[in-house]
């Protein structure tokens, strides 16, 4: 039998398509897919029954059944290589600038972690959390809620990683801010009315009382929907602590288990430049990457505050009409003693100075006291499920006193490389492993907001590898 005919034949072909599908079997763990082997056979040999019902078999289909044999084809190709290969992604904002710049569009790794089993397998092709068109229609039914599953992978989330996630604090949205975080729109608002209190000589609450007003208001006023894991909005960041680590962040320098983190290339800060009275050249700002609605002007005192690289530091320096270069650094006042994680002044943790902290590992158990509950507090109830409540200064763990906690999960600690301008874990906290999605591995295309025709495309950032 020549190669052509061993091709067409039959029973090659059952063999072929069986082992594949074993073999992606074995990868599921998920032995009950076996049964497939039965269509599988009996579509290749025995061929009783007719499993493409939209076309009659021995008539050759027609061109509107050859479109819709080519849809239901693409549609199912590209789910499978979507869930289990890799997946596109754009970049919104400039959190990861200039590693990742707004515009640029990536490929994610499904395979490189091991791919995610859905929460919530019944959703509509090729969206997220919102039907196409819509901004209030959800795009998936929880009829069906299958439980944390992920199949083997290359490798795991390793430091220095760029990481795609789904937003740890986005189990909550409201339908009219959906680009904000719940959480964060009720602190502010919570400080907004203790300071109130205190400028109207008003008794003033606890921050919590304010929280719990604050909240109830919120719900009054907006709608509010809950998202299961996978239907939280995606995040990308640099992975800068894994589980087991610990992390702190002097001056703006992070520090892993007391080791300095390298100085990467593209990483920003905010620095104050201070001109002569003049203006910086627009032209001279983009040629250094820098958007102009990244640069903040204040006339007042002709100071600039952008986000710099350390190379765009010593170009700045020797403009002319440069006066002075200084980086920002962040305080713990206002609102931010209550933006910062863990949302609790009696920290007094800011982005440049942070923690120590450390990142949960599966196993690992912590001696859990009054004063290290706020750190903890939401990976014990929301992202493990336990119920916790506080009497009389004692913890209770699903009503047992504790003074100890088990970690059920590994978690992570990411950030962005624009480390003044990035909502990351000093925000929000740690990034459970259940919500990593993928590691972005590069850029296929990458598009300039503020360009124009050929030069709205970035070509030297096209198929470029992300590290």
């Amino acid at each position: 039998m020549n190669l052509t005919k061993l091709l067409k034949n039959r029973y090659f072909k059952f063999g072929l398509v069986s082992a594949i599908f074993i073999l992606w079997v074995i990868w599921l763990e998920n032995y009950w897919f076996l049964l497939g082997l039965i269509i599988i056979f009996d579509g290749y040999i025995t061929k009783k029954v007719n499993w493409t019902f939209w076309k009659k078999r021995g008539e050759k289909p027609n061109k509107v059944i050859e479109w819709v044999d080519a849809l239901i084809f693409a549609v199912i190709a590209a789910s499978l290589i979507r869930l289990f290969v890799i997946e596109a992604y754009t970049i919104p904002t400039s959190s990861m600038e200039k590693t990742l710049m707004v515009g640029d569009y990536l490929f994610v790794s499904k395979v490189n972690y091991g791919p995610k089993m859905p929460n919530t397998p019944l959703s509509f092709p090729f969206t997220h959390n919102t039907m196409p068109l819509t901004n209030n229609v959800k795009s998936y039914l929880e009829w069906v809620k299958w439980p944390y599953n992920r199949l083997d992978g290359l490798g795991e989330v390793e430091r220095n990683d760029i990481v795609v996630f789904n937003f740890p604090a986005g189990d909550t949205a409201i339908w009219e801010a959906q680009d904000r975080n719940y959480y964060s729109i009720i602190r502010q608002h919570a400080y907004e009315m203790k300071n109130r209190d205190i400028k109207n000589g008003n008794r003033v609450k606890s921050f919590s009382e304010y929280y719990s007003q604050s909240r109830n208001f919120i719900h009054q006023q907006y709608s509010i929907t809950t998202r299961p894991v996978d239907k939280r909005t995606n995040y990308v960041k640099r992975c800068v602590a894994i589980h087991g680590d610990t992390i702190r962040i002097d001056r703006g320098q992070v520090y892993i288990n007391d080791k300095k983190q390298p100085h990467f290339e593209d990483m920003e800060y905010d620095y104050y430049v201070k001109t002569d009275g003049s203006k910086i050249n627009p032209v001279l700002m983009r040629r250094m990457g820098i958007n102009e609605g990244d640069a903040r002007y204040i006339p007042s005192n002709s100071t600039y505050r952008m986000p710099l690289t350390k190379e765009n530091v010593e170009k700045i320096r020797n403009f002319s009409n440069v006066v002075n270069v200084k980086r920002y650094v962040s305080s713990n006042t206002g609102a931010m003693k209550y933006a910062i994680f863990p949302h609790d002044p009696d920290f007094g943790w800011t982005l440049d100075n942070f923690g120590p902290l450390y990142i949960p590992e599966e196993g690992k158990t912590i001696e859990l006291t009054i004063e290290n509950l706020p750190l903890y507090e939401r990976v014990i109830r929301t992202y493990e499920g336990n119920s916790l409540q506080v009497k009389d200064s004692t913890i209770y763990i699903n009503g047992e006193a504790k003074d100890h906690y088990t970690f059920d999960m590994n978690y992570f600690f990411l950030m962005g490389d624009n480390r003044h301008n990035s909502a990351d874990s000093r925000y929000w906290g740690f990034v459970p492993e259940n919500h990593v999605v993928g590691e972005a591995v590069f850029i296929w295309l990458s598009l300039d907001r503020e360009g124009r025709f050929f030069n709205k495309v970035r070509w030297e950032r096209l198929f470029n590898v992300i590290n």
